[in-house]
This record gives C-alpha cells, structure tokens and sequence, in this order.
C-alpha cells in the first residue's frame, strides 16, 4: 500500500552530485535518511507510548527510500495490515517532518528476496513482491511455498483456509500422564462427538510453553477431519490477519459466514488477539457458533479471567465453559515424554542408543517442558551421528547443558500473587483489587503489594496499577508496613516465606 502526499521535491533536491567527503548523494541519503528513520521511531515511541510502540512499531524497519517513496518492511503480513489501516498517515507526517523529499510510503512484508536498490544498505532486507488479496468470500490462506514450510507435508485445511495441521500432533503421539489426562480425556470426548448439542462449549486449555495444549488441539483437527466434519484451525495471528484483510476488501460479511458455517473452530494463542474491533467479531463468532450448537476449542497461556486485554465479554464466554489446566510435567511423564522421542528417532536412525541410565538423568535434568526434552534427544542424536561415539552420562551432561544450566528462573506474576494470597486468607482477588478497607482485606492486600515489590521486577507505579489502578504511593506503604511487621512477627514472618516458597516453587 502507498500513501502519497503530493510532494514534487526529490529525494536529496538541492544538493550537488557528490558529497565534500568523496561520498556519492547516493550514500550520504542512505546515512540520512537511516538517521532520519531513527528519528522518526523514537519520536513515535514517545507520542504513542512505550506498549502501543512495541506491539506495532519495534519490528518496523527502514527499507529505502528512492524516487521519494521511503520503503518500510515488517515480519508478518498481520503487522503489514494493521499498520496500514491504523498508523500510516501518522507515519508518514512524522517521517516529512524529519527527511526532506518523502512524498509516499510503502509498506512490504519481509522474507521474499528481491534485487537490492541503489543506495539500499546491506544489511536491510528487502520488500517481497506483494501477494494477491484473499479472494471475497475466503478465509485468508498462505501460499503453497509458504504453507508447506510452515507444516512439513501438512495440507492446506480445506476451503475454509486456516493455518495446516501438524501431522505428527496426533492422539496417537500425545503422552497421557497425571497433569494432562483431563486435558486429553475432554479433548478426545470433544473429537469424537457427533451427535446433539456441543460438549463442554467452549473448551478452553491453558498452559504454560510446551506442555502439549497445542499438540492437543491439533489432535482434535485430525480426528474431526477424520470423521468428515468441517474443522478450522486458526492461530491469533491468523485470525487477526483475516478479519483485518476482509475488511480491506470489503468481504467482511462473507468472512464472518464461511466462519461461522464450520462445525468446530479451533483456536490457539487467544491471549494474542488484539484490538476492539477484532475483539468484538471474535466475540460475535464465538456466540454465533455455541447458539448454534457448534464447537468452540480455545487454549491460552492463562485462565480466560487473567486474560486482561481481552473484553470482558469475551472472558466471560470463554469462562463459560470448560477450563482445563494442563499442569507441569513431573518426572514420570518427561521419561514417557522422552522415551516416546527415542522411539521416534530410531524409526529412522536405528544404531542411535541411549541407555536407561542416560535417560533417567535426562528425565530429572530436564524439568521445564517437553520441547526442550525433544531438543535434548536432537542433541544427543547429533552427538551420536556425528561422532560415532555411543551417548555416556559424560557426553549427555555436555550435550544438554545449556538446557539445564541456562534455564531461566521461574518468573512470578502479579496474578499469580493475588490469587496465592486471596486463596490463603479466604477473600476473593476482586477483594483485593477493591477499595474495600476492612482489616480482612487490607492485611492480604498489602501482603500481596509486598510480595509483588520483592518477587517481581515491575515498579511500584506499575505494581499500583495492577492493584486496581492504585497510587505508587500507596504501594510503598504497605511495602514499608510489611517489611517492620515481618521483623516484629516471626508467625507473620514464616507466613510470607511459605508464600515467597510457593509462589517460587
């Protein structure tokens, strides 16, 4: 997309054709205009603030600027969409107010590469050619290339479009243990129904980073697809891409028919979707469908109520049906997890071994979640592979060492404080966000400012904020009243070192 602005000067007008330092007009634009471009973010970051900034201007880079069009690249098409249809006239005046000659902006999407243009520096990439628009009436799709690299041999899904199913997330490879066997049972319950009304609707997963919600999402696609029932798979991104897109060409009403014409809608990372208006269809589509007795499968990093920057309407509904938490993996499901994983890898490299004494100390080292135990069978295969020599304790301790050593800390959430805290002294977190002043509520509150000044890194301004919008000062007071009544009371004092244990465990 372009905007133009009508200006007749040139890129570099009025200068003459070489620079007083033996640099061509060509190289000292380049250095200006990238100059000028930093400019331009940074007075963006301080207008638009730092959270809108980064969720859509941090990976805005400066392609080039030629012929008076300032060429800008983003990642992902989404991003494209959105800056276009938001931002690009306040782009474009902020860029004229600090580059002579800017007449349009282009915006492109960075990965195709196409031959570079004079005065382009190395090291930025360039703009892909632009895709065709999504048909009317279609659910934006990738292009074959695109789609294939993304899922291996996965087919596109169907006409409805969405992103592909993984193959190898099946039912068949997922490992059932103590912390995911509800997650598994409702979801195989939700695949395999055919008949009445929808199950459990929504049915809402969350979890942690590789815990296995998506692994089980894509299981449900396949076992629905199996059954001859129409299924879409959608990620945040996805979803957000195709609304904005439809709206661009008009065939918004067909976008929101074909979605809603599907017998079950599967969608992953809502805690992703962003912006009112897509917001607002997101939750049209979920009642559309569960009035109509269709599925609905969702899976988040958190609970629907902790999903803060979603409507409130929408974690309601989301909340209206069946949470499942899918928990961390204990010792007894890694060494499933990672015993499935060998079994893989020797379908295909049947000289690869690896003893039950490696594997133990594998299971125990590795404690986070299961990608980063597939990561250590990768790096174990390697080692075999490519030294011929067989998998030791010594060799596995050096192969999976920055999995185990440079794992980070768990980081403690304020959400996470509040609810510990109001479970523990049997008032509710609104209680605590309230303005309620009674003691039963006040001693937990304050309780939970502390453990949120010590535990976390946010500032107390922010910590304030999190506490129903309160004054910093407020925060440091309950902070300085803690900290003396912890040195005065050693019952209070053994009370907030459980709580810091549990909230660290």
């Amino acid at each position: 997309m372009r905007v133009d602005g009508g200006l007749a000067a040139g890129l570099g007008s009025g200068r003459g054709g070489n620079g007083d330092d033996g640099r061509s007009n060509g190289e000292i634009a380049a250095a200006e205009m990238t100059g000028a471009w930093q400019r331009v973010k940074r007075r963006l970051r301080a207008e638009l603030g730092e959270d809108v900034f980064a969720s859509w201007f941090a990976r805005l880079e400066l392609q080039d600027v030629s012929g008076g069009v300032a060429r800008l690249t983003v990642p992902t098409r989404f991003l494209k969409s959105w800056i276009e249809s938001h931002y690009l006239d306040r782009v474009l005046a902020t860029f004229r107010s600090e580059a002579d000659g800017i007449e349009s902006l282009e915006v492109g999407v960075r990965g195709a590469m196409a031959p570079a243009r004079p005065g382009v520096a190395a090291s930025v990439k360039p703009v892909p050619a632009p895709r065709p628009a999504t048909p009317a009436g279609q659910v934006a799709e990738l292009p074959e290339p695109e789609r294939a690299g993304r899922a291996g041999a996965g087919a596109p899904e169907g006409d409805l479009g969405g992103a592909p199913l993984d193959p190898r997330l099946t039912f068949e490879s997922f490992v059932v243990g103590r912390s995911n066997a509800l997650a598994h049972a409702a979801a195989e319950r939700v695949a395999r129904h055919d008949g009445g009304p929808a199950l459990y609707n929504p049915l809402y997963f969350h979890a942690g980073v590789g815990l296995g919600k998506t692994h089980l999402l894509h299981g449900i696609g396949h076992a629905v697809k199996m059954a001859g029932r129409r299924v879409i798979y959608l990620t945040a991104d996805r979803f957000m891409y195709g609304f904005v897109n439809a709206l661009k060409t008009q065939s918004a009403l067909a976008f929101k028919e074909k979605l809603r014409a599907i017998d079950v809608l599967i969608l992953d990372d809502v805690q992703f979707i962003q912006g009112r208006s897509i917001q607002a269809e997101f939750g049209h589509t979920l009642n559309a469908l569960i009035d109509a007795g269709r599925q609905v499968v969702v899976a988040a990093d958190r609970p629907p109520t902790e999903l803060e920057a979603l409507d409130e309407r929408v974690r309601s509904r989301l909340a209206g049906g069946l949470v499942v938490e899918i928990g961390t993996l204990d010792e007894a499901l890694r060494a499933s997890i990672l015993q499935s994983r060998l079994e893989a890898v020797r379908a295909t490299h049947p000289a690869f071994e690896v003893g039950p004494a490696v594997a133990e100390y594998v299971a125990k080292a590795i404690t986070a979640n299961g990608r980063d135990l597939e990561g250590a069978v990768n790096r174990l295969l390697a080692h075999a592979t490519l030294t011929g020599a067989p998998v030791t304790l010594d060799t596995a301790e050096t192969a999976i060492r920055d999995l185990v050593k440079n794992r980070e800390p768990k980081r403690v959430k304020i959400e996470d404080i509040q609810k510990l805290v109001a479970s523990r002294y049997n008032v509710s977190r609104s209680d605590i966000l309230s303005e309620r002043r009674t003691a039963a509520v006040v001693k937990p509150r304050q309780i939970a400012m502390y453990l949120s000044k010590v535990l976390t890194l946010r500032s107390l301004p922010e910590i304030g904020r999190r506490f129903g919008g309160r004054d910093h000062t407020t925060v440091l007071h309950a902070v300085r009243k803690i900290e003396k009544a912890i040195g005065e009371d050693t019952a209070l004092c053994d009370e907030v070192e459980l709580l810091k244990r549990m909230l660290q465990d």
